[in-house]
């Protein structure tokens, strides 16, 4: 069964807003587009949480219901809920296997849930995942620094320059604000 991967996604936090913008290619194997306008940002919890997710499709959907099951359980909690989550991550034989990796965020922080079960509230507001991650973040880092843009756009901004030169991000985006 082949395994379908390739993402890019870029989260920006500015003067009390944050936006997590994701692109819409998922690559089956290294060399073939599967699908161009694929959702990998949504909102959870209501409408509280927003996230956009990384890697394995089948996986991220996963991780996707357990966190939404976790803010569930720890009453919208998004820093327990992502500790207890990458605690799960860490612990479980059959999560422990998931491929993925997450951004998510409520209206006060800003999370990244790695596969390696470890959480990180990013610098700087800016942060970055997938195979474009880096050209995302070094793309938003400089809007941030010599722009007076909103986080939204700097979240768009930065995909379509990463879709520019990553050939596993496009740029078909997906965009959340709270």
């Amino acid at each position: 069964m082949p395994e379908f991967h390739g993402t890019t996604i870029c989260a920006v936090k500015r003067d009390g807003k944050t936006a997590i913008a994701g692109d819409g290619q998922v690559t089956m194997s290294e060399s073939i587009v599967f699908k161009n306008n694929a959702v990998k940002v949504r909102r959870i919890y209501n409408g509280k949480v927003i996230l956009g997710f990384a890697g394995s499709v089948a996986d991220a959907f996963s991780l996707t219901e357990k966190f939404e099951g976790m803010l569930n359980k720890f009453s919208g909690n998004l820093m327990r809920s992502a500790v207890e989550l990458a605690e799960l991550w860490r612990n479980d034989k059959a999560v422990r296997k998931l491929e993925a990796m997450m951004i998510c965020a409520d209206e006060t922080t800003m999370l990244i849930v790695s596969g390696s079960g470890e959480v990180i509230e990013p610098d700087g507001g800016v942060c970055a995942i997938g195979s474009g991650g880096n050209y995302a973040l070094a793309a938003a880092r400089a809007l941030v620094q010599e722009t007076k843009y909103d986080a939204e756009k700097i979240a768009v901004k930065a995909l379509k320059i990463a879709s520019e030169i990553c050939v596993f991000t496009n740029d078909h985006i997906t965009v959340e604000t709270v």
